[in-house]
């Protein structure tokens, strides 16, 4: 049993004791005031004799629904507060003032008060208590708040891709992609072993290998990925994939008049 378990059985079993401690004690309070009644004129009259504490202790009743409904909207409502403890303090007086009946007050002793007084107070506080446990299940969620949810790392992001090649003619690619990046593997004749890995040596510039690919369209009548790369080879140099779409972006426009108006002869 775990320790929520225990504080929620407990938490039951006081509210069990609390609900019957106020009914004895509304109970005794109201046959008390009956007989009080009974006392003073209503004698004769048994059925009235029983409604007429309610004229009282509905006060009561209704001023503690009242505030039970304020407790459950967390809201605070003065006329119930105000027709509890009037009900209640009128009711304890009351319950005290009839102890004496007919007799004389000096006659009575101090302990009949306190047997009076004690059921309509009993009924009082224990009221209070019943609320004050509605009020901390009401605020329960606002003291012990859910635990915020784990979030799941996200994954990387990847770089964008560059904008890609449509696959109209005449520009296909004649190899797997997946070929492509083995190339890269290569180290290229003539290059020093010593060279910064970045795809092509160092002095070899976008607009260099732009100028490539423009000699070899102008060969060819048409541009691919692999005419492009065997050029480049061929002038002692490499590229890499991002340099070859670069390259391919740069060159559309000519590739694609190219195409459209056929080969150049020679």
């Amino acid at each position: 049993m775990t320790k929520q378990d225990i504080e929620r059985y407990t938490l039951g079993a006081a509210g069990l004791v609390i609900v019957a401690l106020t009914i004895s004690g509304f109970w005794l309070s109201y046959a008390h005031l009956a007989e009080v009644a009974g006392q003073h004129g209503l004698r004769s009259s048994p059925t009235r004799r029983w409604a007429w504490p309610a004229t009282l202790d509905a006060f009561i009743v209704a001023g503690e629904l009242l505030m039970l409904r304020a407790g459950l909207r967390r809201v605070t409502d003065k006329w119930a507060i105000a027709l509890t403890a009037t009900g209640s303090v009128g009711s304890i007086a009351l319950n005290v003032a009839g102890v004496n009946g007919t007799g004389s007050a000096g006659t009575v002793p101090l302990l009949d008060y306190v047997v009076a007084a004690v059921p309509p107070t009993a009924a009082l506080l224990a009221f209070g208590v019943l609320m004050r446990q509605i009020h901390q299940l009401v605020d329960q969620p606002a003291g012990h708040p859910d635990p915020a949810p784990v979030l799941a790392p996200e994954p990387p992001v990847a770089a964008p891709a560059t904008i890609g090649e449509p696959p109209a003619e005449p520009v296909r690619p004649t190899q797997p992609l997946a070929a492509v990046p083995s190339q890269l593997t290569e180290p290229p004749s003539g290059i020093a072993e010593s060279r910064p890995r970045g795809g092509r040596p160092p002095g070899a510039t976008l607009e260099e290998l732009v100028e490539i690919g423009r000699i070899t369209l102008a060969e060819h009548g048409t541009l691919t990925r692999s005419l492009l790369r065997k050029a480049v080879k061929t002038k002692g140099l490499t590229i890499s994939s991002e340099r070859q779409t670069d390259v391919m972006t740069t060159l559309r426009p000519e590739i694609e008049s190219a195409a459209e108006t056929g080969p150049d002869s020679g």
